[in-house]
């Protein structure tokens, strides 16, 4: 990796249900192509701090554990949580085994409603006054609104919406990533411009109440400008290799362990 660059993994680019879906034998829960096997949705940026190596993960999906296993992770530096739905947040107790590598608190980053809810979900963590017994993630809680910056780079907050509710994406450096979405508003959509790479989600072919149709990503990259698209978040409705040869030129599938490189 060069040092002034920044690069994006996919962790996981599967919708609520992964892919394949439990008890579905469709062609593409069915496939044997590894790109058409999806965990839920979560990536990682990486750039240098100065000499350090600075790994940030885009929440802790449900398949966290098995997705740090299978990339050799051994350090997060912080989290940026999209919002709070089960598949985006339900791993939030695999960051304990970080801690043990670590020794130090992982700080967390979200709107207040994302953060309060995790509060909530997860007392045991936060609530001195609930008592479960094993290790606890230690993790500190930073509301944030705006744009801020977190290791020596600018992270610029996309808030978008999905279905009634609003919720962020996120745009550091060249490379604005937005995964649960219905629509983008004009002031975001200006904070997307002048990136290289927009990572959109598309869950499926046919209109969906609170999430992108997969021609509605495809108007979404081309309204942006980026001259690079890739679309997460798929559920079994797309197949990666018939929806790869429909994309226009410039766009393409993600899928799990991808690796995006772009120079600042």
């Amino acid at each position: 990796m060069e040092t002034r660059s920044v690069q994006l993994l996919f962790l996981g680019s599967g919708t609520s249900t992964g892919v394949p879906m439990i008890g579905c034998e469709c062609g593409t829960c069915r496939s044997s192509d590894p790109r058409d096997s999806r965990t839920r949705s979560s990536v990682l940026f990486r750039w240098h701090d100065g000499p350090a190596l600075r790994q940030v993960l885009v929440d802790t999906s449900t398949d966290l554990r098995f997705q740090a296993l299978r990339e050799s992770l051994s350090r997060i530096d912080a989290v940026l949580f999209t919002h709070s739905h089960a598949d985006h947040v339900h791993g939030l107790d695999e960051l304990r085994s970080f801690n043990f590598i670590q020794k130090t608190a992982i700080p967390c980053y979200g709107n207040a409603e994302t953060l309060e809810k995790i509060k909530t979900r997860f007392d045991y963590i936060f609530d001195q006054r609930v008592f479960e017994g094993g290790g606890l993630p230690r993790l500190t809680l930073h509301p944030i609104e705006d744009d801020f910056e977190l290791f020596g780079m600018k992270i610029t907050v996309l808030p978008v919406w999905h279905g009634p509710a609003r919720v962020f994406g996120y745009r550091i450096g060249p490379i604005a990533y937005i995964t649960d979405c219905s629509e983008i508003p004009e002031e975001t959509m200006r904070k997307v411009r002048g990136s290289r790479v927009l990572v959109v989600g598309a869950t499926q072919r046919k209109p969906h109440p609170t999430h992108f149709s997969l021609n509605q990503a495809i108007e979404a990259v081309r309204a942006s400008g980026a001259p690079k698209g890739f679309i997460t978040h798929i559920n079994h409705d797309l197949k990666h290799d018939e929806i790869s040869a429909e994309l226009p030129p410039g766009m393409a599938m993600a899928h799990d362990g991808l690796l995006l490189e772009e120079g600042l």
